[in-house]
């Protein structure tokens, strides 16, 4: 099995078109395991054929609540002959996803939920639909969700997102890059959802408190690389195989051996995903 399992990365992006294999390679060389997240449904379905070409990649389809609307892409997602652009958004078609999400590789569905830091009232009720229909995809497949959850404040979307889990969801998964305090968290991690971190954790302590509250078995490391390189890479393009740092955060924080707390993490990602 893997030393390290990034639970939520982007190597299906446009940053990795000229060295997406050495990229993989590298992590592989790592001891790493990753989930490649999609963001709609091209970007999805390139994960999927990523899961298919690697052993060590697995895969997570779904539409970004931001791409639901009229929606900012960045040329690190989708190219576009590297510029950034907006796109008029995408509908959600369930049967599209329920065919690529029958993938024995599939291991979840997402990444979906709440995005409030830049919308409007008219897009929120859109998210929440799009949710909606994203955890009842879930729920037939039975697979984890993927959550993504932003919020305009403090807690506001968390708030709603669990709110709506709680009234749907029959299957369990993962809070992605987790940013709430630990009154917030807690919430998740009592309704089954494991929290996820990235490499913010090797450049500001504002997590310090939630990271060293939650058991260590409702965590999970992740790079959502491209983005978010963590130290001592920082200035590069994040890259799964740095996910390692993050571990190396964790451990720090908690005061505890890190080879424990690595053989529990990758643990926690095969029993939230299923992973043989």
């Amino acid at each position: 099995m893997f030393k390290y399992f990034d639970a939520h990365t982007h190597t299906n992006f446009a940053a990795y078109e000229s060295d997406r294999q050495e990229v993989i390679a590298r992590a592989k060389a790592a001891g790493v395991g990753m989930n490649v997240v999609g963001t709609q449904y091209d970007t999805s379905a390139a994960a999927v054929a990523l899961a298919e070409q690697y052993d060590n990649v697995y895969a997570t389809i779904g539409l970004h609540p931001i791409h639901t609307a009229k929606s900012y892409h960045d040329e690190k997602e989708l190219g576009e002959g590297g510029k950034a652009f907006t796109s008029r958004g995408e509908h959600f078609d369930a049967s599209k996803y329920a065919e690529l999400g029958k993938h024995k590789k599939v291991i979840a569905v997402g990444e979906c939920g709440l995005d409030y830091y830049r919308c409007d009232e008219s897009s929120k009720e859109l998210q929440k639909e799009v949710f909606i229909e994203h955890i009842e995809l879930a729920n037939v497949l039975g697979k984890a969700l993927m959550l993504h959850i932003r919020p305009s404040d403090g807690r506001d979307a968390y708030e709603d997102a669990l709110e709506i889990l709680k009234a749907h969801s029959k299957v369990k998964g993962d809070t992605h890059f987790f940013a709430g305090n630990w009154e917030v968290g807690k919430k998740f991690v009592d309704f089954g959802f494991t929290l996820s971190f990235t490499g913010v954790l090797t450049f500001t302590h504002d997590y310090d408190e939630v990271v060293r509250s939650a058991p260590l078995d409702m965590l999970l490391s992740e790079t959502d690389a491209p983005y978010v390189t963590p130290v001592p890479h920082r200035g590069k393009r994040n890259e799964p195989s740095y996910v390692a740092e993050v571990v190396r955060a964790i451990a720090r924080i908690r005061a505890e051996d890190e080879e424990k707390v690595a053989i529990q993490l990758v643990a926690n990602a095969r029993r939230v995903f299923g992973l043989p």
